[in-house]
């Protein structure tokens, strides 16, 4: 449902908005909220701000519509604004631009040409916050969270957003390529970091088709994060497609002739999610961290090349949608009883 502010001291517009977008509103495609000044639309910004946009009056008493689009940057900086007014003269139109109105309409007002600039507000609205998620969720700004970057992200409300701590249910997946190591060892600089990259590239690519997020690289393996539904089915499709992906790639290098095959562990379960590392340092990674992701590095350690390695209770989650074989018990570091595992054959 999308959220709508409307500011505006002509009393009789409320009704009128109610009655142009009854069927949206009682489908439960708008939901609107009415101010008549600035400073009450400051307040009902405050008590609702999951608000998306703004539409707003310039002549108002109390505070008017271009002081509250000043006032609106400060407080809610990824809520979109639309001017509505009368005064449609070109100073009037620049200085609301100026402080960041996203689109301009002249009374009286065309609602078909109000539906059209609602709903392109709306989708700019959505695009900006979507944004914002996948900075978060796939971690572009892990190197360098610190104030100054929050700041002019989006004050506050990216800032408790992209500084969340938080317990989820989630899947963890490592992926590392085998015998890399050695080619490393004896290939030029620029050969083994345009190899590692091409095959991190198709990794990523079958993971992020899966939902997945890149967590992290560690030297030539992968952590990568499943969330949502089946989030350890899809986490297993993800490896698979990897798996056959990495298979079928030639050699990069004539003279190396490596072809490069994958180890994988999958665990699933309760972790923490947040941000971790040195604040002295300014340097903190959005990551997630505890038993499972451990377990999941472990797994992969087991994992032989062309295999996917889950647990038991993995297992046990997906036996109806994957065939898998039993491999047996194993001894885990920091874990007082063997653990069961099996690998994935499709």
């Amino acid at each position: 449902m999308s959220k709508i502010l409307v500011v505006d001291d002509e009393a009789d517009l409320e009704t009128l908005i109610k009655q142009k977008f009854r069927k949206q509103i009682r489908g439960g495609e708008y939901e609107f909220y009415f101010a008549e000044n600035g400073r009450i639309a400051l307040e009902e910004l405050t008590r609702e701000p999951e608000i998306d946009i703004v539409l707003s009056d310039i002549n108002m008493p109390e505070m008017d519509g271009l002081t509250l689009l000043s006032k609106l940057h400060e407080l809610s900086p990824l809520v979109k604004s639309v001017i509505v007014s009368a005064y449609g003269d070109m100073e009037n139109i620049r200085t609301a631009m100026n402080r960041g109105a996203f689109d301009f309409i002249t009374k009286p007002i065309n609602f078909e040409d109000l539906t059209l600039t609602m709903e392109k507000t709306l989708k700019h609205a959505k695009h900006l916050k979507e944004t914002l998620q996948a900075i978060k969720e796939n971690n572009i700004l892990k190197m360098y969270v610190d104030e100054n970057v929050l700041n002019f992200m989006g004050n506050k409300e990216f800032e408790t957003t992209i500084m969340e701590n938080e317990t989820i249910e989630a899947t963890v997946v490592f992926i590392d390529i085998c015998g890399f190591t050695a080619i490393s060892e004896n290939s030029p600089a620029d050969t083994v970091v345009k190899m590692i990259n091409t095959y991190f590239d198709e990794m990523v690519k079958e993971i992020m088709a899966q939902q997945g997020y890149i967590d992290k690289f560690i030297g030539d393996a992968i952590m990568a994060v499943f969330r949502g539904d089946y989030h350890l089915d899809r986490a297993i499709d993800a490896s698979l497609a990897v798996c056959s992906k990495i298979n079928s790639l030639p050699p990069i290098d004539d003279q190396a002739q490596f072809r490069p095959k994958v180890s994988i562990g999958i665990k699933s379960g309760e972790m923490i999610s947040g941000n971790i590392g040195s604040a002295s340092l300014r340097r903190l990674d959005y990551t997630v961290i505890g038993d499972t992701v451990n377990t999941a590095a472990r797994l992969q350690d087991a994992a032989k090349e062309n295999e996917i390695i889950i647990s038991e209770a993995c297992y046990q989650q997906v036996k109806e949608s994957f065939k898998c074989e039993k491999v047996g018990d194993i001894s885990l570091k920091n874990k007082a009883k063997p653990m069961t595992i099996y690998k994935v054959v499709e």
